[in-house]
């Protein structure tokens, strides 16, 4: 089908090739792309980007012995068509597939994990520094873009390695505009003379000659005053005075230009950053248009561009928070919203066209996220912080010591909890619940539909006194009538029982209190008795009433989208342990092992969370009741 993409293996194979081949190879794989991601959704607007870049890498670098180190992942569908993993490719996320992020157990040009952003740097400084105690002459690079260097850990990282002696070459992806973009004859002589190995060798030469002398401090000084003044207005200047050489901005879909200059800073020492300009979308239009909606876009048809939406009359759980959101804030003029870079992803966009005045987008900073929320909170403010499960856990200590410690009543809306399907082991919500039980001062809740959520929001609003959580998970809600029914304050601490019974005590968490409830009232219908079961809605505080009403139920189940070790189940052991009349208590949850990528469906009945599995554990049960 393609000329030359399918005669690549590896990037041997690349290597040779001629740069016009390269060119036309650039347009194969990106073609590539879009046909297996029509098909099989992905994050495809950022990899379109990067199909240059990640080619002439692969032709200047000796790949697999040189590291290739991804920020992020969402820019590497090229990296992984190119090593070997062409036609796996077209089962990308799926069960049994290859992961849609870099992994080091899927390949040996996988040189380091990422599904989160901003870890690039440091991990690249870590190759860097350990192939120069080896003595090994490995080379390191980072490849870093789609906001991630808005991330804390990416300036950590900058700072430790332009302090080093390290050989590493950080590589800004920038398909956002956002450093300025420098122009013009003057630019290009610099970039050409400043990578050119006569002019860096005449460099260590003066600079040697010199020796350790006031003069050439002074002389440096002015060098790099003046070259950071040259360079000030394409912002390589903060870089510079960080230690780092700065070369750039270029284009980043010139192929010619993008080996010629490669070629030169592969040859010198240091830590140098190079600034690329792409696009987002490169080479296919409905991308190029709109790069918000092609970041991952669904299904679609190549052709056309059009996408396939899923119908339904039931709403996201992302939809009901945005419009709640909303809704509360014309309701008191102190609630504000803060998004780490994901508006539209949890529906805060919503908020930000209402109410632009109390939207705050910070960047991919969650930490600083929470940190800002816990500032507006301590002026009087009432915060709604909203982050990805999975991504809160860089925040863990923000909560602790900036909200929970003061006891401020910052709201905390974790999106994306639990088992998120194609996204994977790196994206997966199973640890908040746990992560967070621990923290003093700490409310943590789990809506078991969107009518569930819209009173726990309403009900943080009013009772927030320090770090009040609300959990929900990814996808669609369960139909009910949110948007008619009034809002209702809730106790915190309580929860209900949805279904009575004897024998055995369900308690759940969650959405999925709805497939213990299908799966109890299906046993009921075919033995004339069910187990009992009970919405838990809050698993800190705990309702100590339903606990002492159900122990006397001869087995207890715990149910929860979440890790068993840690949360509900470890919070009702808790709570009986060491308790002469103390009931059996069983688990059903995320067991103790990441869960690789698949369908959240899948991933359900993985984890034995499905109604039919839990139909058939209650079978099980009521049998020796």
């Amino acid at each position: 089908m393609y000329k030359i993409l399918d005669h690549i293996s590896s990037p041997e194979d690349i290597r040779k090739l001629s740069v016009k081949k390269l060119k036309t190879l650039c347009e194969e794989v990106r073609d590539y792309m879009v046909q297996c991601c029509a098909e099989n959704p992905g994050h495809l607007g950022s990899s379109l980007g990067a199909v240059e870049i990640i080619t002439a890498l692969h032709y200047v670098y000796d790949t697999p012995k040189d590291k290739l180190v991804f920020d992020v992942g969402h820019q590497a569908y090229a990296h992984k068509i190119l090593t070997g993993r062409r036609d796996a490719f077209r089962e990308n996320r799926k069960a049994g597939g290859i992961s849609g992020f870099p992994k080091m157990a899927e390949s040996r040009y996988d040189a380091f994990g990422a599904g989160h952003s901003s870890t690039s740097i440091s991990a690249a400084l870590g190759y860097a520094e350990a192939a120069r105690i080896n003595g090994t002459g490995e080379k390191a690079v980072a490849i870093i873009g789609d906001g991630a260097l808005t991330g804390g850990l990416a300036w950590e990282g900058l700072n430790n390695a332009g302090n080093s002696k390290a050989n590493i070459l950080v590589v800004l992806n920038d398909n956002n505009i956002s450093i300025d973009e420098a122009r013009g004859g003057l630019h290009n002589y610099l970039l050409k003379v400043t990578t050119s190995s006569f002019y860096n060798r005449l460099k260590n030469s003066v600079w040697n000659r010199l020796g350790e002398s006031r003069f050439r401090n002074w002389m440096q000084r002015v060098v790099i005053n003046s070259k950071s003044n040259l360079v000030r207005g394409s912002g390589g200047a903060v870089f510079e005075s960080m230690g780092f050489r700065y070369f750039g901005p270029i284009d980043g879909h010139d192929m010619d230009q993008l080996i010629a200059v490669l070629e030169r800073l592969k040859k010198l020492p240091g830590p140098r950053i190079l600034h690329i300009i792409t696009k987002k979308g490169k080479g296919y239009a409905p991308a190029e248009a709109d790069p918000v909606t092609w970041h991952a876009p669904g299904r679609f048809n190549p052709v056309t561009g059009e996408r396939i939406k899923t119908v339904s009359a039931i709403d996201r759980y992302q939809d009901v928070f945005g419009e709640v959101l909303v809704e509360l804030a014309k309701m008191d003029p102190k609630v504000v919203g803060i998004t780490p870079a994901m508006a539209t992803g949890c529906g805060m966009n919503r908020l930000q066209a209402a109410f632009p005045e109390r939207f705050f987008d910070v960047g991919i900073e969650e930490g600083h996220a929470v940190t800002f929320s816990a500032g507006l909170a301590a002026a009087g403010m009432k915060p709604f912080c909203n982050i990805y499960s999975s991504f809160s856990q860089r925040a863990y200590d923000n909560i602790i010591h900036d909200v929970a410690l003061q006891r401020l009543p910052v709201v905390l809306c974790f999106d994306r909890g639990g088992l998120v399907g194609e996204d994977g082991a790196t994206h997966c919500g199973a640890f908040d619940m746990a992560a967070y039980r621990s923290i003093p001062d700490t409310i943590i809740s789990a809506p078991s539909n969107e009518t569930e959520l819209k009173n726990l929001m309403y009900t943080a609003m009013s009772q927030a006194h320090g770090p009040f959580i609300i959990r929900y998970p990814r996808g669609y809600g369960e139909g009910t009538p949110w948007k008619e029914s009034a809002f209702e304050e809730f106790p915190v601490g309580k929860g209900r029982k949805l279904l009575d019974g004897k024998g055995v005590a369900v308690l759940a968490l969650g959405p999925v209190a709805n497939r213990a409830l299908e799966a109890a009232r299906r046993h009921k219908t075919d033995y004339w008795s069910c187990p009992s079961v009970y919405d838990m809605r809050f698993l800190k505080p705990l309702d100590t009433e339903i606990l002492e009403e159900a122990a006397k139920s001869k087995v207890m189940v715990t149910v929860e989208d979440g890790t068993v070790k840690g949360g509900l189940f470890g919070a009702v052991s808790e709570y009986f342990a060491g308790r002469a009349d103390a009931p059996v208590i069983k688990a059903v949850g995320i067991p103790d092992h990441f869960i690789p990528q698949a369908t959240r469906d899948q991933q359900m009945q993985e984890c034995g969370l499905d109604t039919e599995s839990l139909f058939d554990l209650f079978i099980a049960l009521m049998k020796n009741i």
